[in-house]
């Protein structure tokens, strides 16, 4: 996008031996994409709640980092750079494949991305797209593996269809330069492309797939093994800011435009306009994200299948939701 993406991390102390407990981590860092996808994360550093209620574990430091996709992300969090991420699932498997050591604990949306055609197309069916040039973010994401499952699934060869990776700046600018006919973007991508009437919505992703799993909050494993308090505390924060967002979604959209420098009328425009829904349940995930991991095995994105197990840990988020039930 001209859109943001979002990742939490920590930094830990020295490692005196692979499986030897770190000092008490002290440094949070977060790092976001340009999307408004991830905007609990946002909600929760403006409103303070990261450094209010992590410093009782010892957080004195919250920093943040942007990334413009997930694939980037995920090398990020593979060099050590980074521990907590605000990420799709989707480009989250191949580097679990490849031994990356972390889990899905939280949910973050659902939906949220549209496919958007030049204003001078018309869309009549999927079948219309044979022969055009369509723009969506790199291999392995939930938009490329979405698009090309659906084009399958209606009786398209992706070979019919010229599909080019390209980051969210670069895929928005290609269609107001007019290098492409359509992009499918996560949001608000395609709002600020079609307020500038560079592009028409036509299929939004929920359409696709319904209620299909995006986003989630990816922890490593040896952050959740030796600080799980910490993680169930992260867990509670972004399920506040979650919260707050789907209940003042005007001003989660005020929070993201001065965060982002995006324009707050298109913001607005995106939040009234997409498909997508802001949540924290990891358990609605996992059919999806499985779903997923199949369809990038079947087309050689990975070298091996992987299961929920590989995937989620989902005992954090049931170990807060009980504790609230208890309150």
């Amino acid at each position: 996008m001209a859109m943001l993406v979002i990742i939490v991390l920590f930094s830990s102390g020295c490692i005196t031996s692979p499986e030897s407990k770190t000092e008490k981590v002290s440094n949070l860092r977060i790092g976001y994409q340009p999307t408004t996808h991830h905007v609990a994360e946002m909600i929760a550093q403006v409103k303070g709640w990261w450094q209010r209620d992590l410093s009782a574990f010892g957080i004195t430091e919250i920093k943040e980092f942007g990334y413009p996709s997930g694939g980037s992300e995920m090398q990020a969090m593979k060099a050590g750079d980074i521990d907590i991420a605000y990420i799709c699932t989707a480009p989250f498997i191949r580097p679990v494949t490849m031994g990356l050591d972390a889990k899905i604990v939280v949910a973050v949306n659902t939906n949220g991305s549209t496919l958007i055609l030049r204003p001078d197309l018309v869309y009549e069916g999927p079948q219309s797209l044979r022969g055009l040039h369509i723009g969506t973010f790199p291999a392995g994401t939930a938009q490329d593996t979405l698009l090309k499952v659906w084009l399958e699934n209606n009786g398209i060869n992706t070979s019919e269809v010229a599909i080019t990776s390209m980051g969210p700046g670069d895929a928005v600018s290609a269609m107001f330069a007019g290098r492409v006919d359509g992009v499918f973007l996560p949001e608000p991508g395609p709002a600020m492309i079609e307020l500038e009437k560079k592009g028409r919505s036509w299929v939004r992703s929920g359409e696709m797939q319904p209620n299909h799993a995006c986003c989630a909050i990816v922890v490593s494993g040896k952050l959740i093994r030796e600080e799980p308090e910490l993680v169930e505390q992260i867990i509670r924060i972004h399920m506040n800011a979650t919260d707050y967002a789907n209940a003042h979604p005007m001003e989660a959209a005020e929070i993201y435009s001065n965060r982002t420098g995006q324009d707050l009328e298109m913001i607005k425009y995106s939040i009234m306009t997409w498909d997508g829904k802001w949540m924290s349940d990891p358990h609605v995930l996992v059919s999806d994200t499985i779903a997923y991991a199949k369809a990038q095995y079947e087309m050689n994105y990975t070298q091996k299948n992987v299961n929920q197990s590989d995937l989620f840990d989902n005992s954090l988020y049931d170990k807060v939701m009980q504790s609230e039930k208890k309150i």
